[in-house]
């Protein structure tokens, strides 16, 4: 039995894919940028000195990094409508999304803060810098410049597992690979031609945080450190 590929029957629905990997992309975008902070304030929470706070966050933490990320996106989906709350299925997407990473990204980010020197804080506050200066300056930013690799490379994980969300009807690559294959039969040419796409889009991401790093830390720049 021999191996045809018929490539042009798929590569015809290119218009699909670029729309699917454009939603790919927003999905990790808004995921980022929220996970970011709602995980920082996590690591913060965890740092609390109210054992209610540091308490919840743990729980947080060890809830989500327990669970699998499809498991995730059905509660939120499922819960929310049995609420009574209907959302488009892009925003149960994003803010599974968000929660999922957000407890990853607050584990990265309480190891770069424990990585912070007791002895920087208190010459911070030798020099009399507010508790907002000290913390901005002192612990969140080189914090985030320390963690910075880990950070990036859980982000491209994100856009990657985001593929899970094609099971709520969200109009990613997955989603849309699975519509095409299922209209032209062609599902091994279908999935190769996604596969390069993902690759693709974390090429982009990673080249995008390379960027980014450079402009947030020009130290590291001069210093020919690898971001």
């Amino acid at each position: 039995m021999s191996l045809q590929l018929d490539f042009p029957a798929v590569l015809e629905r290119w218009p699909s894919f670029l729309a699917g990997a454009a939603l790919t992309l927003e999905l990790a975008a808004f995921a980022t940028v929220l996970g970011a902070l709602f995980g920082t304030l996590a690591a913060v929470g965890r740092g609390s000195r109210s054992p209610l706070i540091a308490g919840a966050c743990k729980v947080y933490v060890e809830t989500i990094r327990n669970t699998p990320l499809l498991v995730q996106i059905f509660l939120v989906y499922f819960g929310l409508a049995s609420l009574g709350l209907k959302f488009s299925a892009f925003t149960v997407a994003v803010a599974a999304l968000t929660i999922n990473v957000g407890a990853y990204t607050a584990e990265i980010m309480r190891a770069g803060f424990e990585a912070i020197p007791r002895g920087q804080i208190e010459a911070a506050e030798g020099l009399a810098l507010s508790r907002l200066q000290i913390y901005w300056h002192i612990i969140l930013l080189p914090a985030i410049e320390k963690v910075y690799p880990a950070l990036t490379s859980q982000f491209v994980l994100l856009m990657l597992a985001s593929s899970v969300c094609s099971q709520i009807s969200a109009e990613e690559l997955t989603a849309v690979a699975n519509y095409i294959q299922s209209d032209t039969y062609r599902a091994f040419e279908t999935y190769i031609i996604v596969a390069v796409l993902y690759v693709i889009l974390s090429l982009v991401m990673r080249a995008g945080f390379w960027g980014l790093g450079l402009v947030l830390f020009p130290r590291r720049r001069r210093l020919g450190t690898p971001l």
